[in-house]
């Protein structure tokens, strides 16, 4: 036994040591421009909900279901994309999630009713939910083991910089507006008299962008195992190793894990084994939507403006360079520190803001608390959230799972990542008002414990380990 291990870390090791990582990191690279378009169809809500209440005459239900209604149609995306992914490969998928945010654009910037522009949101959402499973899918299998960790963070560091590109044109198309007289024509229509039309529009042209340069990646070769498609991934391997041995033995070690799966991949799911990495998986993501991270990308210039600041929109864009910058920073630490120990320090300094933040809100008037007090403490939660739940959680999600259903358990997860946007983008209004910015804080902050929890006791740290050596562990401790 001890002989078999040394020899696997030394042939590991030989296996990381010939790889074309220039070639690699391109492929992840490329996948992850999915999360740019995720990120920025996500964020642009936020600099458009005033401007759209006000020209439809929205309630707050009405209100509600303008930012909600994209994330019906994430959970309808992710309730298919694993079943795609898995049937149709990962990179078809993702050319569907590409189309779909195409339409999804332009059709929210000519949109003349509340009704249309409620469709084309969702269409938006179904690219959302497909995306965010595919993506993370495809780089963590055509990463390798050394660097899967920031491989698949340069999806969150692509989705950061979706929010970053969105606040930004937000910022500048509103300001162009204002300084701009109204005239007539489209382009008048869509960046000067209804500007949250030229908002929602621009991203027509990275999803355009996206769709052509899918074209030049090739299909996961761990998919194509799979499918007994064995020379078409040799082919691929072949590429992104410099030693045919390299080759053959990450083919045949994908093959020995696929050979001891059952044929049925919802017997797979039902494994005692597989089934309770479903469930923590399940956790991990629903938890981290309570945690406030959602309410503060959608709801952030409402809160900063009812906080008193007088440029809210400004203060979101802050937000998002923030967000970006530590985002980079995680990516570069996350396979060194490794995952739990960035949720342990992150999640910590979170709970630490959230209740400064509802101090805030409570005390502001009667201590007299300046605004940049809240906002100095708003930018540091920011900081600790993208450092660790945002860094980790599709880091975690998307390497959890066994090679013959990561595509189904994925979605699952997925599933549940988006029911908990979903409930938190509709009842955050609800909380502010009933809850109060202090309770509504309070809560979150309370939410982080059995994040904290379920990452102590239930989950591995996965750093370094390979994706078959991952399902390995979950089948051990499926035996105890």
């Amino acid at each position: 036994l001890t002989f078999n291990i040394i020899h696997s870390l030394i042939t590991k090791q030989k296996m990381q040591n010939n790889v074309n990582l220039g070639y690699v990191f391109f492929l992840a690279l490329v996948a992850a421009l999915g999360g740019l378009l995720f990120g920025y169809d996500t964020a642009v809500i936020s600099g458009t909900i005033d401007q759209v209440t006000e020209q439809f005459q929205l309630d707050d239900i009405n209100k509600g279901w303008y930012v909600g209604c994209a994330l019906i149609g994430s959970i309808a995306g992710v309730s298919v994309a694993g079943i795609m992914s898995d049937r149709l490969g990962r990179k078809p998928t993702m050319f569907i999630s590409a189309i779909l945010f195409t339409v999804s654009a332009a059709g929210c910037a000519i949109s003349f009713s509340f009704t249309e522009l409620v469709a084309y949101r969702i269409i938006g959402g179904v690219g959302i939910g497909i995306i965010s499973i595919v993506a993370p899918v495809y780089i963590s299998e055509i990463a390798i083991t050394r660097y899967r960790g920031q491989m698949v963070s340069l999806y969150q560091l692509a989705v950061t910089v979706g929010f970053l590109a969105a606040y930004f044109v937000n910022y500048l198309l509103l300001n162009h507006s204002l300084n701009t007289q109204p005239g007539e024509g489209w382009m008048s229509l869509i960046f000067v008299n209804e500007v949250w039309r030229g908002m929602l529009g621009m991203e027509s042209l990275p999803a355009l962008f996206f769709f052509i340069i899918i074209m030049v990646i090739p299909e996961s070769p761990r998919w194509l195992i799979i499918k007994d498609r064995v020379e078409r991934a040799s082919g691929i391997y072949g590429k992104m190793y410099t030693s045919p041995e390299a080759v053959t033995q990450q083919i045949d070690d994908t093959r020995s894990m696929i050979s001891s799966e059952v044929k049925s991949e919802w017997r797979t799911l039902l494994n005692p084994s597989i089934l309770k990495a479903v469930i923590i998986g399940v956790c991990i993501a629903i938890l981290g939507q309570f945690m406030g991270v959602n309410a503060v990308l959608y709801y952030g210039p409402t809160i900063f403006k009812d906080a008193g600041m007088t440029d809210p929109l400004f203060c979101q864009v802050l937000v998002g360079v923030v967000n970006t910058v530590t985002t980079i920073i995680a990516m570069f630490i996350i396979d060194r520190v490794g995952r739990k120990k960035l949720i342990y320090y992150g999640v910590s300094g979170m709970i630490a803001c959230l209740v400064l933040i509802a101090f805030y809100f409570k005390f502001q008037q009667s201590m007299g608390l300046s605004v940049y007090f809240m906002l100095t403490f708003f930018l540091l939660y920011v900081f600790c959230c993208a450092i660790s739940i945002s860094a980790v959680v599709f880091v975690l999600l998307s390497e959890m799972y066994p090679n013959k259903v990561r595509g189904l358990a994925m979605s699952i997860a997925g599933l549940s990542l988006w029911i908990g946007t979903y409930l938190i983008g509709q009842l955050t209004p609800w909380m502010l008002t009933n809850l109060t910015p202090t309770g509504t804080f309070l809560l979150f902050a309370v939410m982080c414990v059995p994040y904290m929890l379920i990452m102590w006791r239930m989950v591995p740290e996965t750093a370094g380990m390979s994706l078959e050596d991952i399902e390995r562990y979950w089948k051990k401790e499926g035996k105890k």
